[in-house]
């Protein structure tokens, strides 16, 4: 079922502040409660699997035309969930 893995990422990555809206035709017909953070970090760790070198759907999607468009958006979903944190600005001291 690793493509539902991507399908309810989806769904929880569609709650965090960068995330895009399920669409309508094919996400939950009706809204759904505040995720709990931790299924934030269980999608991550679902996100990484499928895309994984010994992951069939990923070597399903490499051997398809549009699986570079296919990773990206897998790897768009985890930048969602995950996001890099941004390098500080200021030094706090100097060594």
């Amino acid at each position: 079922m690793p493509d539902s893995a991507v399908a309810a990422a989806a769904v929880v990555a569609a709650q965090r502040p960068d995330g895009e809206p399920t669409c309508s035709n094919y996400g939950p017909s009706a809204q759904l409660p505040e995720f709990p953070e931790d299924l934030r970090t269980l999608a991550v760790d679902a996100l990484d699997q499928v895309v994984a070198e010994l992951s069939e759907l990923a070597e399903l999607w490499g051997e398809a035309a549009n699986g570079p468009k296919w990773r990206q958006d897998v790897t768009h979903l985890r930048g969602v969930l995950d996001p890099p944190i941004p390098p500080q600005e200021e030094v706090l001291f100097e060594i």
